[in-house]
């Protein structure tokens, strides 16, 4: 799990980087950008429900 975990945040970056080269390349395929985006946050959830499965919430 932890190396999903490792595999999703590098993915996650991967995106925000390219997301940061198309809009400075003033990319006009605003669908591109919308999906890109779009996984983007689905890979999100993504990790946090892994954290959220390997560092549980203690209640003290």
């Amino acid at each position: 799990m932890r190396k999903r975990l490792e595999m999703l945040r590098i993915e996650h970056r991967d995106l925000d980087a390219a997301i940061d080269a198309l809009t400075a390349a003033g990319a006009t395929d605003q669908l591109q950008l919308a999906r890109l985006k779009k996984r983007k946050l689905k890979l999100k959830d993504q990790i946090a429900l892994l954290e959220d499965y390997l560092i549980p919430d203690i209640i003290a």
